[in-house]
Order: structure tokens, then C-alpha cells, then sequence
């Protein structure tokens, strides 16, 4: 399945949040992460994930410093202030209202489905 642009891009910044309120993490890790967390549908480039790092480096949400990896290349590691921290809890709240309200849309009009098994448009 491809996801929409558009729904990939409003999903960015609460997921990268997420992913460094788990911790510390550097770019290709969070690449990894992004696949791991939806099983394979999100496959993000590294020219979506650093400018979205920038972007939140210059908000004060995350923080960065740069050092050695296993293959002795220095890498940056990000992590979230705690502006950050502020913003992936207000992001959360924004998000389950979005959630709790596309669910009560999709399962408030289970008249009937269409062919894939989704809440037929219309209604009955």
C-alpha cells in the first residue's frame, strides 16, 4: 500500500518526537525505526528525515551532538529538549482527538462496507 504524501508529511514531526522520547537516536536509526514502527509501510528518505531534524534543531525541540559510531565516523545523535518534550505531549493530545474522531467516523457507519472491507461512503 502507499501512503499519501500528505498524510506521510503530517505524520513526520509527532513520529520523529516519538521516536526520541524513546531516546537518543541518530538518523539512519530513526530511518529504521519509522520501518519498524509501521510494519514496513513507511519508508522514509534521508531527504525527508534531516530536513524535518533541522527544522525541529531550529524550533529548540531537539538537540544534537555529534559523535563516533561503531565504524569510527563521527555521526550527529539528536535527542529532545525540553521544548521537545513539551511538543511531542501537545502533538500527542492534537493526535488522539484526530484518531478518536476518524474512528467514530469509520465505525459510526457500519450499515455497510465497501469491497475492501472499509465503511461504505453514503450510507445505506
Amino acid at each position: 500500500m502507499k501512503i499519501g504524501k500528505d498524510l506521510v508529511a503530517a505524520a513526520a514531526t509527532p513520529m520523529v518526537l516519538g521516536i526520541l522520547a524513546e531516546g537518543e537516536s541518530y538518523g539512519y536509526a530513526i530511518l529504521q525505526r519509522v520501518g519498524e514502527l509501521s510494519g514496513g509501510e513507511l519508508e522514509w528518505s534521508d531527504g525527508m528525515l534531516y530536513p524535518l531534524l533541522h527544522r525541529l534543531e531550529r524550533l529548540g525541540h531537539v538537540e544534537s551532538s555529534w559523535g563516533a559510531s561503531p565504524s569510527g565516523r563521527p555521526r550527529k545523535h539528536y535527542r529532545l529538549s525540553a521544548e521537545g518534550r513539551a511538543a511531542f505531549a501537545e502533538q500527542r493530545r492534537q493526535w488522539s482527538v484526530v484518531s478518536k474522531a476518524l474512528q467514530q467516523v469509520w465505525h459510526g457507519h457500519s450499515s455497510g462496507t465497501d469491497f475492501f472491507g472499509a465503511p461504505a461512503l453514503g450510507g445505506a
